[in-house]
């Protein structure tokens, strides 16, 4: 929002030498945020002063151009010229070349004397050109900087001034303003208006305030004006899109008399250039007051002003000269002939006032927010309009600001106002917040007095009655955003002061710090990053087809997947079932910018649908759902758990002299695997596995004690590394981080390291090819007993000498006693015992 200085005063007391950054640095005490300072001075320097035509003497040139030598008077007559420097003529006549010819002798001009600077760093000299010494400029509106009018001269007479010569120019077009730019938060619509901010600039300095809107007498009472329904078949969330339209007449207008310098200047400043006086009208009350309005050429209404939802394909071309098909959610403003505006967003074109309107019909309505929202949206549409209507506007001055444009256009384009009216709608309820005592220095950390309390909140325009429990406020009409008692302790610290609020170090509760989950999954992300690995994150948004690979493990069975409903591109049009798609989009990536050696992994949320999905309907907003509405809202929020997954490809290091690099195999990946159960202290049981990710022969399934299945490590699929122009052999993994979480323990007891010698022995066994070797190695731990410390499988043999059907299982077994050192002889019988029980169970016999 941009703040012309001049404006602001008339209703704060800013000091007379107070400049753009004196404005901004005060209201940022109260919570705006500085934007920018826009002050005509800093690109426009004078002697720019009036001039009157004396002479025009039309000349010539080869070039087939012809110029204008004129002789410019720049003193009034018989006064001596004050102003010196180099090419100011001491008779106060210049001569002046121009090659404009929309004007003529006795005009009045702004005239650009030597020593001056106009926008663009164009420095003003005495030059000779076409055969004259040419000391000025007469200049355009453009070359001042104040519009893009550059077909001619601004002729003063046209733009309703008539001057004494030499004036200041600058100062009689208000050149001499400045603008302060705020940012304003979408909570505080109210804001977006001179009315609004000299408000809070006066809250900041403890200034007076005054309400523009007490200086406009409005009639206690409107009837018998243009007919007015508002008839809201389809409200949004039950909220009518309008509930009050005030219309006003005003009859025998003259919309080509100029808007007043005064008027553009600060409607310029404000960012909003001039485009007629009943629009640049309805535009200076929409800043001053913050209430939108509409100008109708009412010769051009038929009928009924009728507000409405829109037929689903109605269309309606738009000021813009767009033709819009519009939306059954979309409020229109009609008459008998259709759609002749969007509500709150954009006026249409069949009833836009022109030169030859003569009667005006001036609209000032309150709309919902949600439903000016929506349109402006959907039709990619923002306007000054939108931008208030959909963040609040104040019920209560709507007649105010009809008023306002009425009087304007009686004062400046001659019109009569009719005494009839249209005042149609219902007023909100006022919202009233219980604040209790102390509520709000427990929230702020400031021992608040009650006078602290009742004066802030008086000063937003509140009304304040104090209970035996605290206070009973009333929030002022203008502030839509006050609805609870926070919001009330909020304004109360903003107007006492954020600077008072003491800065103070919060002391932590003893016994609270991260969760067991917390610290678990920093422990795991820590150790694959010590590993070697690279933490990446990726976009959870996939296919159909990689949801379809990656979600579930036989092929051709069913997964559910949630469908996005506008997705970025509808290649990736699901919420991911599996991390591995990202992952490996990642390393393509990489691979296609020469990086072929990766050991990447991430740990990210997967989005697991179940029978439920959403709700029927969406809770109204501005309500609390209850518990019942908010337990449906869970139900139908899909599972989430964490999951974690590693790409490998390439090599394990790079290639040096001396050293030859290793590539990443299956047994890389299942080794990442037992470093994440490690951590976690969770026991992992690895087996042949088959997924159809990954290689048929070379993947492992990776389970719990309890059989649950939480992942799959191994060699991926050559097929679908062929599709994605990966690498061969590439390696990858993923596994349910929460299935583990929950599966560790508590506490993670350390073992106790016996300071006794080991005893290793080694044992090959032979057993059927379709046994799986963890099976074996289970069979093994529980046959060994308590002295087994470790057992590990170390080669795995098939072909000359073994029979064919069977393989040879080589088993590394490490004994250990806490006690004593053990015998040979007691290594070997726990050796026996675990071969006994491996030739139980499977046959296992001794190669």
């Amino acid at each position: 929002m941009r703040i012309p200085l001049s404006w602001l005063r008339e209703f704060a007391q800013v000091p007379a030498g107070a400049s753009a950054e004196d404005v901004m640095a005060e209201l940022v005490k109260v919570g705006f945020e500085e934007e920018a300072v826009h002050r005509p001075t800093d690109t426009l320097r004078g002697p720019i002063v009036v001039g009157q035509v004396l002479s025009i003497v039309k000349e010539p040139q080869t070039n087939g151009k012809t110029i204008n030598w004129c002789q410019v008077r720049v003193v009034p007559e018989g006064q001596p010229q004050s102003l010196t420097g180099d090419g100011i003529d001491p008779s106060g006549v210049q001569g002046i070349i121009c090659g404009a010819h929309n004007f003529v002798e006795g005009d009045k001009v702004v005239v650009t004397l030597p020593g001056a600077v106009l926008p663009g760093d164009f420095h003003i000299s005495a030059r000779k050109t076409y055969g004259h010494l040419s000391a000025g400029m007469i200049a355009s509106v453009r070359e001042l900087g104040i519009g893009e009018d550059h077909d001619g001269i601004l002729v003063l007479s046209r733009i309703g001034l008539d001057p004494e010569i030499g004036t200041d120019a600058m100062e009689l077009l208000g050149l001499y303003d400045q603008a302060a730019e705020i940012n304003v938060t979408p909570d505080r619509g109210y804001a977006f208006s001179i009315r609004g901010v000299a408000r809070e600039y006066a809250h900041a300095t403890g200034t007076v305030f005054t309400d523009p809107a007490s200086k406009v007498k409005v009639p206690s009472v409107l009837s018998g004006g243009h007919g007015v329904k508002l008839n809201d078949d389809a409200p949004i969330y039950g909220k009518p899109g309008c509930d009050r339209f005030v219309a006003r007449t005003v009859r025998g207008v003259d919309a080509t008399r100029p808007t007043p310098p005064w008027m553009t200047s600060r409607l310029r400043l404000a960012g909003i250039r001039s485009i007629s006086l009943p629009v640049d009208i309805s535009n200076y009350v929409m800043l001053e007051l913050g209430q939108p309005n509409h100008c109708y050429d009412l010769d051009k209404l038929a009928g009924d002003i009728v507000v409405r939802r829109a037929t689903a394909g109605e269309k309606i071309t738009t000021l813009d000269d767009k033709e819009r098909t519009l939306d059954a959610e979309d409020l229109l403003i009609t008459d008998a002939s259709g759609p002749i505006g969007i509500a709150g967003v954009m006026g249409g074109a069949h009833t836009e006032v022109s030169d030859s309107t003569t009667n005006v019909l001036v609209e000032a309505a309150h709309f919902d927010e949600v439903s000016i929202a929506r349109s402006r949206r959907r039709h990619k549409l923002p306007s000054e309009a939108s931008k208030r209507f959909e963040r609040g506007v104040d019920w209560q001055v709507a007649d105010v600001a009809a008023q306002r444009v009425v009087d304007l256009l009686v004062e400046f384009a001659g019109g009569t106002a009719d005494e009839a009216g249209t005042d149609v709608g219902t007023a909100p309820d006022a919202v009233t917040i219980e604040l209790p005592a102390g509520y709000a220095a427990a929230r702020i950390g400031i021992d608040f007095t009650v006078e602290h309390i009742v004066t802030s909140l008086e000063d937003l325009g509140a009304v304040v009655e104090q209970n035996g429990n605290g206070h009973t406020v009333t929030a002022p009409s203008w502030r839509s955003d006050l609805e609870t008692k926070d919001d009330l302790t909020e304004e109360i610290a903003r107007l006492v002061g954020y600077d008072q609020i003491p800065a103070t170090l919060p002391v932590a509760p003893p016994g609270r710090g991260l969760t067991r989950v917390q610290q678990q999954r920093r422990r795991l992300i820590q150790a694959l990053a010590d590993a070697g690995l690279t933490e990446v994150l990726s976009y959870p948004f996939v296919s159909k087809a990689a949801n379809d690979i990656f979600g579930v493990p036989a092929e051709g069975a069913e997964r559910k997947a949630l469908k996005l409903a506008n997705p970025i591109s509808e290649e990736h049009g699901f919420l991911r079932t599996s991390v591995l798609p990202g992952l490996i989009e990642v390393a393509k990536r990489n691979h296609s910018r020469g990086f072929r050696d990766l050991a990447l992994f991430e740990a990210g949320l997967v989005f697991l649908p179940g029978e439920q999905l959403g709700t029927a309907s969406i809770p109204p907003l501005g309500v609390k759902p209850g518990d019942e509405v908010l337990d449906g809202l869970y139900d139908g929020v899909p599972d989430q758990p964490l999951h974690l997954a590693a790409v490998l490809t390439g090599h394990d290091s790079p290639a040096a002299p001396g050293h030859a690099p290793r590539a990443w195999d299956w047994a890389d990946a299942v080794d990442i695997a037992r470093i994440v159960g490690d951590v976690l202290g969770v026991e992992l049981l690895v087996s042949q596995g088959r997924h159809q990710a990954f290689h048929p022969g070379r993947a492992a399934q990776i389970a719990l004690r309890t059989g649950e299945v939480v992942g799959y490590a191994g060699e991926l699929h050559p097929k679908l590394l062929a599709a994605q122009d990966m690498p061969a052999r590439s390696v990858a993994l993923e596994l349910d981080a929460d299935a583990l979480f929950e599966a560790a323990a508590d506490v993670i007891v350390a073992r106790h390291i016996s300071t006794y010698p080991v005893a290793t022995q080694d044992v090959a066994l032979v057993v059927p090819q379709e046994v799986p070797a963890e099976e074996v190695l289970t069979a093994l731990r529980e046959g060994a007993g308590e002295l087994l410390e470790d057992v590990a499988l170390f080669d795995v043999y098939a072909g000359k000498g073994i029979e064919e059907g069977k393989k040879s299982l080589a088993f590394s077994l490490r004994f250990r006693a806490d006690d004593r050192t053990l015998t040979a002889d007691e290594a070997s019988a726990a050796r026996e015992g675990a071969v006994a029980v491996a030739h139980e169970r499977f046959g296992a016999v001794q190669r």
